[in-house]
């Protein structure tokens, strides 16, 4: 996703500036991370072990063995609400591992084409167009094919193609930035480029590559949920909302809390983070 391009809004504007709205997204974006780290820890059930005996359970229903199935069960009898916590876990972990990548190579990539110009301008900028030709999750998809199932596997998937919009973003601004008096006046002394960069030039373009981040972990999160749902996605012993959504897909008359579930706490992850992503775009004085 390009931070140059510009985009359909999903919701209102107005809604989209307001600081108690991002206020409001914070916290639940706190809540998913506090799901994620600490969620798994109270959890009595293992959420991948199966149960005949437990099949199709609706909410609030009792178990075989007593207990109350809280979020019902799936076809196999697994507990859904273990399968949403460990499902957010893996999501946050995979969308703070592929932005963390992306931002990183963005930002190399970036800065030295906008600083340096010339051929390495030229040449960082062919291959971003290269790689813009071709959707993202398009690309995501032929590699996930290529090896075995793993969350390496999907964290590189992501991030071949995901570090292109913090490249074009950190070129940007810093061909404004190389021409401005402290540059210039740190060169004329003798600062060695990389130091130059590191201590002029990035401390300016980490606020918006910053406020780029929050959306590109929602794109993360959401490629991360679609190549699951295909089957390209992590391994069967690793929950992933994708994952739960399709194993729910041939009961969405009977048991419609299998796929409902998961795609309501996946949709509140990614407009949380959108939200928040708006607000701080705004706030910086970027676009997208």
């Amino acid at each position: 996703m390009s931070a140059i391009t510009a985009r359909p809004r999903l919701w209102p504007v107005r809604l989209r500036s307001t600081p108690t709205v991002a206020a409001i997204a914070t916290v639940v974006l706190v809540g998913y991370l506090l799901v994620g780290l600490i969620g798994p820890l109270l959890i009595a059930y293992d959420p991948v072990a199966t149960s005949v005996a437990d099949r199709l359970m609706p909410i609030g229903a009792v178990r075989a063995d007593g207990t109350v199935a809280v979020l019902g069960t799936d076809g196999a009898g697994r507990d859904m609400l273990g399968q949403l916590v460990y499902g957010a876990r893996t999501s946050i972990i995979i969308g703070i591992s592929v932005v963390a990548a992306c931002l990183l190579v963005g930002l190399a990539f970036g800065t030295l084409a906008g600083y340096l110009a010339g051929w390495t301008d030229v040449a960082i900028s062919r291959l971003i167009d290269i790689l813009m030709a071709f959707p993202g999750i398009l690309l995501a998809i032929v590699i996930a094919g290529l090896f075995e199932r793993s969350m390496l596997v999907v964290i590189l998937a992501l991030s071949v193609a995901g570090w292109v919009g913090f490249a074009r973003l950190a070129r940007g601004l810093t061909l404004s930035l190389r021409e401005r008096p402290w540059v210039d006046a740190a060169r004329l002394i003798g600062v060695p480029t990389p130091v130059l960069i590191i201590r002029h030039i990035i401390p300016f373009v980490i606020g918006p590559v910053t406020a780029l981040a929050t959306t590109e972990f929602a794109g993360a999160v959401l490629s991360e949920a679609g190549l699951s749902f295909l089957g390209l996605g992590l391994p069967s012993g690793t929950v992933s909302w994708g994952q739960v959504i399709a194993n729910g897909k041939d009961y969405l008359d009977t048991a419609w809390w299998i796929s409902a579930l998961p795609g309501l706490a996946l949709t509140g992850l990614v407009v949380s983070t959108g939200l928040l992503g708006d607000h701080l775009t705004q706030r910086l004085g970027t676009s997208r």
